[in-house]
């Protein structure tokens, strides 16, 4: 079963009417009541993610790198044996899904991996309010694409992120090895995750943070061509240093100053949380130092073709690092329904990149 019925070119935008609809409803509650546990509506909208993204029609044209996934799957099935020995963890996965399963089952599994986590770890974060952090999450720029098109990365971040929400070291090297497993390039916000064991001081990597941009724009090609040399894989050397070999939105080859100034938004959060506010929180440190990090690298190869996928490595974290004080911490007079004014105009530059600029 799928949802076929839904006409391919609205697919996409109805999910971002739905979530507009339900962030609406709680700017609106937030402002009247305040924090609220929204038990019902949260499982409602973990069930409806995970449904209406797992049973999407297969197309390649409005869903991506989705076709592929659906090609090399019946390929499985049909006994052809995996060619394509990188992000072995998530090769295998796939196999052993072709011997059990449809295509349309994959996905849907697919989008279990990729959403559950995010649930999971809002509920260990947060709690009893953990619903307005998975919101965010749901609601993030990045979020739907990274579940219909980059689907890999997509449940890689994941994994991450139950890596970063877990206190016990071992559980946390073994949700590392899952995510690198499944899509290599998280290997660099798992560095970063890793150093914040060692060290943890937000400064530090808030001036890191800051050099990286004179330093991209003193020595443009210069940065990209290094990591190019430093990473044994022939596409990830070309998306650094090749000019516009494929053809999609992002496209574009320079210096993204619309996605800094969206990265922006996750760094003046943090420096607000921790240097005007105080806030004292080791795993906050650990989650705002490691964006930094990640944000960082992106910065120094920002030419590189496909750039949002080398900014998502740290986009993926945006919403927790916006939403983590808020929910953690009483630092506002009516905080409540400030908060509210935040949670919607995260969602709003959503909507309006994702249905009228890139829709």
């Amino acid at each position: 079963m799928t949802f076929d019925f839904i006409p391919l070119h609205f697919y996409t935008p109805l999910y971002h009417h739905i979530i507009l609809l339900v962030t609406l409803f709680i700017f609106i509650e937030l402002q009247l009541r305040g924090y609220t546990q929204n038990k019902y509506l949260g499982f409602f909208l973990l069930v409806f993610v995970v449904i209406y993204m797992g049973l999407r029609p297969i197309s390649g044209m409005y869903f991506g790198d989705m076709g592929g996934y659906s090609y090399q799957f019946k390929m499985l099935k049909s006994g052809f044996p995996i060619t394509n020995k990188k992000d072995i963890l998530f090769r295998l996965f796939m196999q052993g899904c072709s011997k059990i399963m449809d295509v349309h089952t994959f996905f849907l599994v697919c989008a279990i991996l990729y959403v559950v986590p995010l649930y999971i770890v809002s509920k260990k974060w947060f709690s009893s309010v953990w619903f307005y952090a998975f919101l965010m999450l749901v609601g993030s720029f990045s979020f739907w694409s990274y579940g219909t098109n980059g689907i890999r990365n997509g449940i890689a971040s994941s994994f991450l992120l139950l890596a970063m929400s877990n206190e016990k070291t071992i559980f946390r090297l073994l949700w590392i090895a899952l995510s690198v497993g499944f899509h290599k390039a998280m290997a660099l916000p798992a560095m970063g995750f890793i150093i914040t064991w060692f060290y943890n001081v937000p400064k530090t990597f808030f001036y890191f943070w800051l050099a990286a941009i004179p330093l991209s724009l003193a020595f443009p090609g210069f940065w990209e061509n290094m990591l190019a040399s430093m990473v044994d894989d022939d596409r990830t050397a070309a998306y650094l240093t090749e000019e516009n070999i494929y053809d999609d939105q992002f496209r574009y080859v320079g210096f993204r100053w619309d996605f800094l100034l969206y990265s922006a938004i996750g760094v003046l959060a943090g420096w607000y949380y921790l240097f005007k506010r105080k806030l004292k929180d080791v795993n906050y440190y650990r989650l705002f130092n490691t964006f930094l990090f990640t944000n960082a690298i992106w910065i120094l190869v920002i030419r590189a073709n496909f750039s949002n996928r080398f900014a998502y490595l740290s986009w993926f974290m945006m919403a927790l690092v916006v939403v983590y004080p808020w929910l953690k911490a009483k630092f506002e007079k009516g905080q409540p329904q400030k908060f509210a004014y935040t949670i919607f105009g995260y969602y709003l530059f959503t909507y309006i990149m994702n249905v009228f600029v890139y829709g």
